[in-house]
């Protein structure tokens, strides 16, 4: 069955029925609790609280899992695919802020093998499949599902038009036409990658990644994801949460966070972030932040032409003043009079 309201029937024809058991696993059903926004969509501010849909974990893994099937119809690749956010954690990349490894964001990538080990159904499944774990508990060793940026992948494909659609409410018809573009073909070092064979769709679509991109690095997002961290850094101190907890679900951390009353006030604080103040230095109130984060990019090849960048200027000044964002600037919320 092809969900409906997601972008799977833009990914596939028809869910292949093979499939359908590894989804259905507990080790991916907690993913549908874990959203894709790193807990921002539980604030006020104006882009997530105009969300057109949710947008779980769970439904990108899905996709990106569809997306490597279309292409390479490959088994263990599309498995690999479809397990690599297993061990996310409550508010995703949040945690890397908790374990200050936010410009790299590897940090809670680890346990995915262990966790695949730790599955009986999983481990089921794989012998059914003829499947060993080391072949789908890395992605990054298939190029289709995962390579370095600025390249294109399965995983980037995913999340970007997942957020044109949550983020803009693109219209479908147009994330379909970008989507039947791609073929694969090879980059400028012999690897396989998705390639537009079209120039105006690659420049389509890296407009919608732009944008995704600066979402991703927004002052709000920055400030927002390390109030976040701050706050599970508290309540992991006067234990009122537990590592453990991180790996549960959203809901049931939130419940948990609003059991102890400095925990509640704090989410409740966190929930009311509306709209930010900026400073070339900090003021004497508290609550200034100096926040840095990963920047991700995408510059697609058009085949047989090259990377959209060396092709449109205008895509390359904007590569250029994404990349050179100021992220030094200081935050504070404007507190509710």
């Amino acid at each position: 069955m092809i969900k409906e309201g997601s972008l799977y029937p833009v990914y596939v024809s028809f869910f292949p029925p093979w499939l359908h058991p590894w989804t259905a696993t507990p080790a991916m059903q907690r993913l549908k609790e874990i959203g894709m926004n790193c807990g921002l969509e539980y604030t006020r501010y104006p882009i997530y609280r105009h969300l057109t849909k949710p947008y779980s974990r769970y439904e990108h893994s899905v996709g990106t899992a569809l997306i490597v099937w279309h292409f390479t119809q490959d088994q263990a690749q599309t498995i690999a695919a479809l397990l690599h956010d297993l061990s996310t954690p409550v508010f995703a990349h949040v945690i890397d802020f908790l374990n200050e490894d936010h410009l790299t964001q590897e940090s809670t990538e680890g346990p995915t093998r262990l966790l695949i080990e730790q599955s009986p159904e999983l481990r089921q499944l794989l012998k059914e499949s003829g499947l060993s774990v080391g072949q789908v508990c890395d992605y990054h060793q298939y190029p289709i599902a995962d390579n370095d940026s600025p390249q294109l992948s399965a995983d980037r494909l995913e999340y970007t038009l997942g957020n044109a659609l949550a983020f803009q409410a693109y219209p479908l018809d147009r994330l379909r036409a970008i989507y039947a573009d791609l073929i694969v073909a090879h980059d400028e070092h012999g690897q396989p990658e998705l390639v537009f064979r079209s120039f105006d769709r690659a420049r389509e679509f890296a407009r919608l990644a732009l944008i995704n991109s600066w979402i991703y690095v927004a002052d709000e997002d920055r400030y927002a994801m390390q109030r976040l961290a701050d706050l599970i850094r508290s309540a992991l101190r006067r234990r009122v949460l537990t590592l453990e907890d991180l790996m549960t679900s959203e809901p049931q951390v939130i419940a948990k966070l609003k059991q102890e009353a400095p925990s509640a006030q704090a989410w409740d604080a966190y929930c009311q972030l509306h709209q930010l103040r900026r400073a070339a230095a900090p003021g004497a109130e508290e609550g200034w932040l100096q926040v840095k984060a990963k920047r991700r990019w995408i510059d697609p090849l058009v085949l047989n032409q090259g990377r959209l960048s060396m092709l449109d200027p205008f895509y390359e000044a904007e590569i250029e003043r994404f990349l050179n964002q100021d992220q030094t600037i200081w935050l504070n919320e404007i507190l509710n009079k």
